[in-house]
């Protein structure tokens, strides 16, 4: 039987959506190793919309998360309300300020973080099925919030941002941007990706380390 796993994405673009490099690496890897996919994005307006040229906040622009997914997705994208962890077999979550902006507040409210709720409700099924979660660049720093405190993740070596996980009751392990950190008990598969590459091939070795890891741990 053909492995299916979803991907859960938060608009489309580094400064706040999901990372698109991640997002593309995650899909490529999954698709070479013959693993079927579906994308998933919240139906909700943006935090705010970024100009990615310059970097400044877009005035008065209002973006959907969903819409903006579904130009990451090709148009293949469906409500994150939809995902049940019945239809897949594991759960990827690229980074992105998008993570830090629209799947929660951590951007601006750090270990005080809070999550989107029907985010924490999607991936608990996973977890309490034994099902493979697998995150990247930012997104791991929601894992306290979202999977719950003791489960060993990895940023790269962000002082601020690994702070913030252990204040949150996480575990925070240093990595190179070449490798991943799993926690075998929760079934927790993390990488730093652009939390530390400079370069796309740097992020490739991490993500495709990352989803050949969760591969191996699908039943």
């Amino acid at each position: 039987m053909t492995k299916r796993v979803a991907v859960i994405l938060a608009g489309c673009g580094v400064f706040d959506g999901s990372e698109i490099y991640e997002t593309t690496l995650t899909l490529l890897r999954l698709d070479q190793l013959g693993i079927e996919y579906r994308c998933f994005a919240p139906d909700i307006e943006q935090h705010h919309v970024i100009d990615h040229r310059t970097q400044e906040v877009s005035e008065g622009e209002v973006r959907n998360v969903l819409t903006e997914s579904a130009r990451l997705a090709r148009g293949d994208v469906s409500a994150l309300d939809e995902l049940s962890a019945d239809d897949f077999d594991a759960v990827f979550v690229p980074g992105g300020f998008g993570v830090a902006k629209n799947l929660s507040d951590f951007a601006e409210a750090g270990a005080e973080a809070s999550v989107f709720e029907p985010l924490k409700t999607a991936l608990a099924g996973f977890l309490t099925e034994g099902k493979p979660i697998g995150m990247m660049c930012i997104a791991p720093a929601l894992v306290p919030r979202l999977l719950g405190e003791g489960i060993a993740v990895t940023v790269g070596n962000d002082p601020g941002v690994s702070g913030a996980i252990s204040a949150m009751g996480g575990l925070h392990r240093s990595c190179g941007v070449d490798d991943i950190v799993v926690d075998l008990e929760h079934r927790v598969v993390t990488t730093p990706a652009y939390m530390l590459a400079t370069r796309l091939s740097e992020a490739a070795t991490g993500i495709f380390k990352l989803v050949d890891r969760v591969d191996e741990m699908m039943a």
